[in-house]
């Protein structure tokens, strides 16, 4: 078949071959072969074999090298549908007639056969397209619109629609189906390879009202997309993953307060799946969307957070969701710039990152992480509660007093909230001076016990008789064995009075059965021995009721 026997086979057209969609790049003859060929862009690279070029001549080029091949024109090529065909086709079922009709259950696998009437009168009320509040198109070979005004007159009411997959071979032919759509909200344009609009008063009537659009996997570059929003001044949503954008460089006479001014309704931008690498200068691209409340840059090639030179100046100060998953981000430094980069941020994405595989820290991030950032309610979609934050906050201190540096200058360096939480919980005891401590007292002269002048279970001893500090416990007959810590050592009663020697000096954390708190002398020596208590006790000891 030639490419006169097939109307519009023209460069720029999209089609259809054997269930792999492409663009039409080159139509001609080939060096060394007679008669006509398409040289086609594919949008899956594995379905080329070279960029365009054949025998050493280029008779086109591709955006994806290795993306393109030659192919003859034939009936397996399909250039694709109308709209509203395409809407006919998959929501409007045709009638079957009057009469009897069989129905096959499906839940029998085709078992049980079932007669059924008056089928069309339900099939009618299923039908009407007009009633049509989301509109799912998506690789239904949408590449062309219907005469003016069909579109409105048959689905008026649409306020979603995906047009993914399509054979749409421009913006200026999108923007001829959504002008016939006036409520439409919602947009979907994935996996498309659309030219940039010619018409751009009919594109910018068109595009007015939308308010979420999703251009992912188009190839777009971001120049091109600023410039699309332009258009949009009430855009809230914006998907442009998977465009292989490498940059956010644009051209700085761009970005005037006119810019800032038609994008601040804009307050959702994923970025996902692209190769952006520098922080710095993505960040100084989005300021102009003054609105911005979720950013995901989730799978790009992110390897550090750079430290902002003034946080009073950050893009992000509306920023409440930022999404860093699957990037190449290695110190726990990114994390604290994170914050000062985004000082009102309540939910943080990072799985994926080598920083969260270090052997020493990695199993403690999620801890770290919560301690580090005070501004988060959620870490990798899972909700952090007051009490989860309040245990990661102590435990932050305790590993940092245990294996931070023992200068208070380079504590506070390497974890800028040092100080903002020992405020907040008290300054933990230095684990690294104890050590040094007890290495000092670990001689033979501080591990020898001393006797007391007097012990026994049955005769009450006086307070001048015990060794300072000590404690007295009487026995308690419901507990045959008590056991209280001092200050580290463990101790045992079992009847009348047992005698601890030379116990530490009680910390305030020490549990003391309630019985034996009245009688604890402190180290001045000063009486606090309950003579009536120690008299109960004794009689009980000799089972005296």
């Amino acid at each position: 078949m030639s490419a006169g026997t097939l109307p519009g086979l023209a460069v720029g057209r999209r089609l259809v071959h054997s269930g792999y969609i492409g663009t039409i790049r080159y139509v001609g003859p080939v060096n060394g072969t007679q008669g006509t060929w398409l040289g086609v862009e594919w949008d899956d690279p594995k379905r080329g074999k070279h960029d365009g070029v054949k025998d050493g001549r280029r008779y086109f080029t591709c955006l994806i090298p290795g993306s393109g091949s030659f192919i003859r024109p034939s009936s397996a090529v399909s250039l694709g549908t109308s709209f509203l065909k395409a809407l006919i086709a998959k929501y409007v079922e045709i009638p079957h007639g009057p009469g009897m009709e069989t129905v096959i259950l499906g839940s029998s696998r085709g078992v049980i056969e079932v007669e059924a009437v008056r089928l069309d009168k339900i099939r009618g009320n299923l039908s009407r397209v007009e009633r049509l509040r989301e509109v799912s198109l998506d690789n239904e070979r949408v590449a062309t619109v219907d005469d003016p005004d069909e579109i409105r007159k048959a689905c008026p009411g649409v306020r979603g629609l995906d047009l993914s997959k399509s054979l749409l071979p421009s913006w200026d032919v999108v923007a001829l189906i959504v002008d016939q759509l006036p409520n439409l909200e919602r947009l979907t344009l994935n996996w498309n390879r659309l030219e940039m609009p010619m018409d751009i008063t009919q594109f910018r009537h068109a595009f007015a009202r939308l308010k979420e659009l999703q251009i992912s996997a188009t190839l777009i570059s971001w120049q091109d997309a600023r410039m699309l929003l332009h258009f949009m001044p009430g855009l809230q949503l914006l998907e442009t993953g998977y465009n292989r954008i490498d940059s956010l460089s644009t051209d700085a006479a761009r970005e005037n307060d006119d810019a800032r001014k038609e994008n601040s309704e804009l307050s959702v931008i994923n970025f996902d799946g692209n190769e952006l690498s520098d922080w710095t200068a993505t960040c100084e691209a989005l300021r102009v969307f003054s609105g911005l409340r979720r950013l995901v840059l989730s799978s790009n090639h992110l390897t550090v957070i750079d430290e902002i030179a003034d946080p009073q100046s950050t893009p992000f100060k509306a920023l409440r969701h930022l999404a860093l998953a699957s990037n190449l981000l290695k110190s726990w430094t990114d994390i604290d710039r994170v914050q000062r980069w985004c000082p009102a941020l309540e939910s943080l994405v990072v799985t994926g990152n080598p920083l969260l595989e270090n052997s020493e820290t990695g199993p403690h991030a999620r801890q770290f992480i919560i301690a580090r950032v005070p501004t988060l309610i959620a870490l990798d979609a899972a909700t952090i509660t007051p009490k989860e934050r309040t245990d990661c906050e102590l435990f932050y201190m305790s590993w940092i007093a245990k294996h931070g540096p023992v200068d208070e200058d380079a504590k506070v360096r390497e974890h800028p909230r040092w100080e903002e939480l020992c405020e907040k919980y008290g300054r933990p005891y230095s684990l690294a001076r104890e050590e040094q401590e007890k290495r000092r007292h670990d001689t033979l002269e501080n591990r020898l016990i001393r006797a007391p002048k007097f012990v026994s279970p049955l005769i009450r001893p006086r307070p001048s008789d015990l060794i300072s500090p000590c404690v007295v416990l009487p026995r308690n007959h419901r507990t045959p064995v008590q056991e209280v810590t001092l200050g580290g050592a463990k101790c045992r009663a079992r009847c009348g009075y047992h005698i601890v020697l030379e116990g530490a000096p009680i910390h305030a954390n020490t549990h003391v059965p309630r019985a034996a708190r009245k009688i604890i002398q402190n180290s001045a020596g000063a009486a606090g021995f309950d003579e009536d208590m120690a008299e109960n006790a004794s009689r009980r000891s000799l089972g005296d009721r």
